[in-house]
């Protein structure tokens, strides 16, 4: 399994146990997963995720009725993740991110893009290191740029911005983001303005035109062709259906 998924699933109240070549995160959405990682026994709730690591045996039950995030994710997308607890307590962040995540989800299935599945994977376990992780991962120049496009990635040169405050070269910015994060600054930046253009959608009573300025689009039919290709629904229906 080299592909990255992330899916929504219930389990049933019976106890399995397996194994994969792949790491795996169990993310709550509702109910509670009894889960045995190793030698580790705990829980999956409100409050709380599993970690599994590649080729780890875990044991599962379903507690009631339930549903969980579950991310799929190849072992070198996420290099740090060994170093991670088998649980881990969500904070405000992660939660955030959880309710985004389940907005693009539906039961069984995984999510509409393989390009967009990967990027939202990649953000989440950037979220998990940037939490757990025992210590710094990255190199220190590629964390002040991304910390720069998260705080302004409504700018329009947000990418030579970011170099420029890493003290970097583009072509430097680009090569890191390839090793560490394993796609494009580009990339990162439109799942940046992507999210918050949908939260804009849903949670605000902004036009469609200065979401799309708010998210660092000058020109209204680029947001709209980004946004359809992105997500496989347009703006204006997200707003309608937030309604």
């Amino acid at each position: 399994m080299s592909d990255a998924k992330l899916y929504l699933k219930s389990y049933l109240p019976d106890t399995d146990t397996h194994h994969h070549s792949f790491h795996q995160l169990v993310l709550p959405v509702a109910g509670s997963l009894s889960l045995e990682i190793g030698h580790r026994s705990g829980e999956v709730n409100a409050q709380q995720a599993a970690v599994i690591c590649a080729n780890q045996n875990h044991a599962f039950e379903g507690l009631g009725e339930n549903q969980f995030i579950v991310a799929n994710i190849p072992v070198s997308l996420a290099p740090a993740f060994a170093e991670l607890p088998a649980f881990i307590q969500l904070d405000d962040n992660l939660k955030r991110y959880l309710s985004f995540l389940q907005g693009q989800l539906t039961p069984n299935s995984s999510a509409k893009h393989s390009l967009l599945e990967r990027q939202m994977i990649l953000l989440l376990v950037q979220l998990l290191d940037d939490s757990h992780s025992a210590k710094p991962q990255y190199d220190k120049r590629i964390e002040t740029a991304r910390a720069y496009l998260e705080k302004y990635f409504f700018h329009r040169q947000a990418l030579r911005e970011a170099a420029n405050h890493a003290g970097i070269s583009m072509r430097h910015l680009r090569a890191l983001f390839s090793k560490y994060y394993s796609l494009a600054p580009s990339q990162y930046l439109i799942e940046l303005r992507m999210q918050a253009a949908w939260q804009l959608l849903q949670h605000s009573s902004l036009s469609v035109q200065l979401v799309a300025e708010r998210c660092g689009y000058s020109s209204m039919s680029a947001f709209s062709d980004r946004f359809h290709r992105h997500f496989a629904q347009s703006a204006s229906q997200v707003r309608r259906l937030s309604k």
